[in-house]
């Protein structure tokens, strides 16, 4: 249903930006600051003319305040809001026909937008000839002695070559046999980075490393209670409405608890899933296996069985109950949750908020035990706030953040228990790099 694309100026430029604050106002955005900002800083670029692609790296400089050359691989916060973007648009455009004659979107895989436009009702659809385009042999290709692919426009591959079964198997053998000495060879020759060295307990082993994030109980106002406010009557009776919008009840309103529903499939925070993608985006990159656990899906047997990554602090009560005699630890006194020194100078860290009871700045924990109280190797990542998880779990998944940390460590620290504070600077809700500002080993 696409038409040809106009220049992005005059009518077209206005259309496209029409249809952006459609976006940015709806339900699926509204609440979203990051959301928001990313959609329109890749669509104004766009629309600018600029020639400088958009490159993950960039994004990430400009809109998350990153270093201008971070290691992307390290830290997938554009991916992983890139995605958050497209699940949203996604949802606007399912929500209900538009009258717009443009459809923005991000395909995957890129984060320039597109823009897609209706074919006015007197033009035709144009008619495309499939033409036949050669494609250059991929390394598998070359390696296996097989022809390039044509590839034709209307999705249709042809393989000009012939390959036999036996030739598959000796190529695909001797692929694996290459891929297997090579990774020997670097595992015995290359030097130990200090990520390896602080994740070697887990890298050591046979066993999935599990990553387990807590998920308290959640309650909603039930479907009643939003259809007894909604003015006008029926405005609540999509699901979409009822996530997205708040009932239009005033601070005086009585409910009783009847009104109030559980529900068992919300209630992960936000901070600790992007504290355990980028976790376990590290581990993958060192060739180590991990499995995700969600609340009720893992024990105390689990934890006994197989290395953990613990997430969260107060919302997880197997942080809580690790780290509460340790050096470092998270406690609530007079209804104030802080970080504690239980010992010698006896710090104390608690967050920071602004003028409109925004984060601004936060502090976590990374705590490195080799036999833990499960008998097994554990690490837990967790903040005050869900920013200083974040900053825990960046902390941990950087050579170069971890190696600047222990340079004043004893040498024989990936021997040892080891307890990190991280500090971070909140801006827009998002947490800056971590900055170390106490270590303590035993």
């Amino acid at each position: 249903m696409n038409g040809g694309v106009p220049p992005h100026d005059g009518p077209a430029k206005e259309a496209i930006l029409r249809e952006l604050e459609s976006i940015l106002k709806s339900p699926f955005f509204r609440t979203s600051n990051r959301s928001r900002q990313f959609l329109s800083y890749v669509v104004q670029h766009t629309l600018d003319g600029n020639q400088e692609p958009l490159k993950e790296r960039t994004i990430g400089a400009k809109l998350f305040q990153r270093p201008v050359g971070y290691a992307t691989g390290d830290d997938p916060v554009v991916r992983v809001q890139a995605g958050e973007v497209r699940r949203r648009l996604e949802q606007y455009h399912h929500a209900g026909p538009s009258d717009s004659p443009v459809r923005i979107d991000l395909p995957v895989g890129a984060y320039a937008p597109e823009f897609r436009w209706a074919p006015h009702p007197d033009e035709p659809a144009p008619v495309e000839t499939p033409r036949t385009e050669p494609v250059e042999a991929t390394g598998e290709e070359a390696i296996l002695g097989v022809q390039p692919a044509q590839q034709t426009t209307d999705g249709v591959a042809k393989k000009t070559g012939r390959l036999t079964a036996g030739r598959l198997v000796v190529g695909a053998g001797l692929i694996l046999i290459l891929a297997l000495l090579a990774g020997v060879v670097y595992r015995t020759s290359a030097p130990k980075s200090t990520l390896d060295r602080f994740w070697a307990p887990v890298l050591s082993t046979q066993e999935p490393v599990l990553i387990c994030l807590a998920k308290p109980r959640v309650y909603r106002p039930s479907a009643e209670l939003y259809q007894r406010y909604a003015n006008p009557p029926g405005k609540f009776n999509g699901e979409w409405a009822r996530l997205t919008e708040p009932p239009p009840l005033q601070p005086n309103t009585k409910l009783t608890w009847g009104d109030m529903v559980e529900y068992t499939d919300y209630g992960v925070a936000a901070g600790d899933v992007y504290a355990a993608l980028r976790m376990s985006a590290a581990l993958n990159r060192m060739g180590k296996v991990s499995q995700v656990r969600i609340g009720n899906s893992y024990s105390f047997e689990d934890l006994r069985s197989s290395p953990a990554i613990v997430v969260g602090a107060f919302n997880n009560r197997w942080t809580m109950q690790m780290t509460s005699n340790l050096h470092f630890a998270f406690v609530e006194e007079n209804g104030q949750q802080l970080i504690r020194e239980q010992g010698s100078p006896g710090r104390t860290w608690t967050a920071r908020y602004g003028p409109h009871g925004e984060a601004i700045e936060d502090f976590g924990i990374v705590t490195r035990l080799l036999n833990s109280k499960t008998g097994k190797f554990v690490v837990a990542t967790a903040g005050l706030l869900s920013e200083g998880t974040q900053a825990a779990a960046e902390f941990v998944s950087s050579s170069a953040s971890l190696e600047e940390a222990l340079k004043t460590a004893p040498p024989d620290w990936p021997k040892k228990n080891l307890q990190v504070v991280v500090q971070t600077t909140v801006t827009d809700a998002i947490p800056g790099p971590p900055q170390v500002i106490a270590i303590y080993t035993w």
